[in-house]
């Protein structure tokens, strides 16, 4: 899970004093704090070498709360080994690092380096939403913006869409798992040393990228006997939903999803459902944990204790959803246990609502709950995975992390596949839940905007899972059905999350889209 789901309800929730961040820079090695050039490096011969500010966009170098990758994570030796694989291909640059926080972090950079200008900048994303690579571009001066994957994806692909969408034309970027990747965009300025524009360095790492993007595969899927709704017996079926937020949810989307769905949506206080959690049957808690340790593949870094106290949970879920006649909750999970309102998470309880046709949605997300209403619905119960994704154009792939999924993703009554019950990953706290989902199945990915009356859509083949102990436990890897490139555009107006259910949906969302008068963009 994550704790923004678009620059706007962004933030970190563990983000540095500026105090604490240069004190940290102070102390890391060479790899991770400013090096300023030598005269030697800034005067004669050497004035024909490149010269990169090579800056990492994050909290400090060690992590110190939750976030993706995780907390705890020590970013010293990752930023060595970026510095000196970049230095390796790129025996004719030197590379000057530093870090930065935030856009106070980076404008100091951008002051110190008039003195003595580099010829570009090379900004990796390491945490979410550190927004650094902004003051950068804003420089004017060729910037290599690369994606820290399973660490800041979200930033990544929210900013690297707003830049396409401003057309900036002095940012090019990465977003590839192989460092060779990384290396020849970065040998892509000598273009400009060599007397090359600005746009023409950023054509030439986009042509990189797309050249080093491999053909799509056979896209040819398992048999998947999916006989979906119509879209007048889906919008019929959902004027029976109710959904219950608690602890938040998006500002004007609650109106919109009553007056265009005919879904009513019911704010719920913290203390209702925790009051819930306190009085649920002890004992009853008690037979899900031994269910839960008697079908999990794997239980690590859990206690006894805490599968039972996310069993309560899951009952506690349960009664508030009978109480108030629903059938959907979604609860502000990470605001909740932060802050002390609630004292388990709910991710093992939503894993089995979802199992059971039942919709548990992670953080508020009302759209993306909506999404998960309408599609289980269209599917007769097959349950939405909401997801922060990742894009990973060495593989050709887009992965679809979270730390809440179902194991039975064709419905209540489908074969169920192995899960893990793990901590939630960005705390190393608490339950959550890695679904090993099955490969070879065509998936739908859609987002429902009701407030602009637009459906988000793309499909991708199952072709995995990755076991990546950075960023959330489930980790669904998909090739896309169409143009990977297009992928990378969308998320500054959508925000990061995405739902995807298994089978083919194209003819069933755009029948819906039409029969609601609604637009579809794909986003692929």
């Amino acid at each position: 899970m994550k704790t923004a789901l678009s620059v706007v309800s962004g933030g970190c929730a563990c983000c540095v004093t500026r105090r604490r961040f240069l004190a940290g820079c102070a102390a890391c090695a060479a790899a991770t704090t400013m090096i300023r050039p030598s005269p030697r490096e800034s005067h004669g011969a050497e004035s024909t070498r490149l010269r990169i500010r090579l800056i990492f966009a994050l909290h400090g170098p060690v992590q110190e709360g939750p976030d993706w990758p995780n907390k705890g994570f020590d970013f010293r030796p990752v930023m060595a080994r970026i510095e000196q694989t970049l230095k390796n291909g790129c025996p004719d640059t030197d590379f000057l690092p530093a870090m930065a926080n935030g856009p106070e972090a980076a404008a100091k950079i951008v002051e110190e380096d008039k003195a003595n200008p580099p010829d570009g900048y090379i900004v990796y994303q390491m945490n979410c939403w550190n927004r650094v690579v902004q003051t950068i571009a804003d420089t004017g001066k060729p910037v290599l913006y690369v994606d820290f994957q399973f660490g800041g994806s979200g930033g990544f692909l929210v900013y690297t869409a707003s830049f396409l969408r401003q057309n900036k034309p002095n940012v090019a970027f990465v977003a590839s798992s192989n460092m060779d990747d990384h290396v020849a965009a970065a040998r892509c300025f000598q273009i400009v040393k060599q007397g090359g524009s600005t746009a023409d360095f950023v054509a030439a790492v986009t042509k990189l990228r797309r050249d080093k993007t491999p053909a799509a595969g056979d896209l040819t899927s398992l048999p998947d006997a999916l006989n979906p709704l119509s879209p007048e017996d889906t919008l019929k079926a959902i004027k029976e939903a109710k959904i219950l937020a608690v602890g938040g949810g998006w500002p004007g989307i609650s109106d919109a999803i009553q007056k265009e769905l005919g879904v009513p949506v019911i704010s719920v206080p913290f203390e209702e459902l925790n009051k819930a959690w306190e009085t649920v049957d002890k004992d009853e808690a008690r037979e899900i944990a031994d269910r839960w340790q008697n079908t999990a593949a794997l239980i690590e870094g859990v206690s006894r204790e805490t599968l039972e106290q996310s069993a309560a949970m899951y009952l506690a879920e349960k009664a508030v959803l009978q109480a108030h006649g629903a059938n959907a909750i979604t609860i502000n999970c990470l605001g909740g246990f932060y802050g002390g309102h609630i004292h388990a998470y709910p991710c093992l309880g939503f894993h089995e609502l979802n199992n059971s046709g039942l919709i548990g949605a992670c953080e508020c997300d009302l759209r993306s709950t909506i999404t998960m209403v309408v599609m289980t619905a269209m599917t007769k119960g097959r349950p939405g995975f909401i997801s922060d994704p990742v894009i990973d154009t060495a593989k050709r792939q887009i992965i679809y992390a979270h730390c809440v999924a179902s194991n039975k993703v064709f419905g209540p009554n489908g074969p169920a596949n192995p899960f893990q019950i793990l901590t939630h990953s960005e705390d190393r706290q608490g339950a959550s839940v890695r679904s090993l989902m099955p490969e070879g199945y065509i998936t739908t990915t859609v987002e429902l905007a009701p407030e602009r009356k637009q459906i988000l859509f793309h499909q991708a083949k199952s072709v995995g899972n990755s076991l990546d102990d950075r960023a959330c436990r489930t980790k669904l890897c998909g090739e896309p059905v169409g143009d990977i490139e297009k992928l990378f555009t969308q998320w500054d107006a959508w925000g990061w999350h995405r739902v995807t259910v298994y089978g083919n949906l194209k003819e069933a969302v755009f029948g819906l889209a039409d029969k609601l008068g609604w637009s579809v963009i794909e986003e692929a």
